[in-house]
């Protein structure tokens, strides 16, 4: 394998033209939160996530702790209506100081 077969994971997969693809409004729109695990962690992800979905099904999450116990990752899906909506919800996501990563 070359370097050029390698790909910055980190951007967007282009289409043809150079365009980065679009996400289609609204839309079920998976989530992965990380944090440092504690007890109260998945609740107050959840009460953030309700803020911007309120018809948010806290039921379907998904709590996976890492290897050593140390993080956590609360999964889940929102609806997401646009863009504004997701740009608000991951910053005060992290403007917890308690999420280390929004995926």
């Amino acid at each position: 394998m070359n370097d050029n077969s390698l790909r910055d994971l980190r951007q967007p997969r282009r289409q043809a033209g150079g365009k980065p693809p679009k996400i289609t409004f609204p839309c079920d729109y998976p989530i992965k939160v990380v944090g440092d695990a504690a007890e109260d962690f998945a609740a107050t992800v959840c009460q953030i996530v309700i803020r911007h979905d309120p018809g948010f099904d806290a039921s379907a999450i998904q709590v996976v702790p890492s290897r050593r116990g140390r993080f956590q990752s609360v999964r889940l899906t929102i609806r997401a209506t646009g863009e504004v909506q997701l740009k608000a919800l991951f910053d005060e996501l992290k403007a917890t100081g308690r999420v280390h990563m929004v995926v």
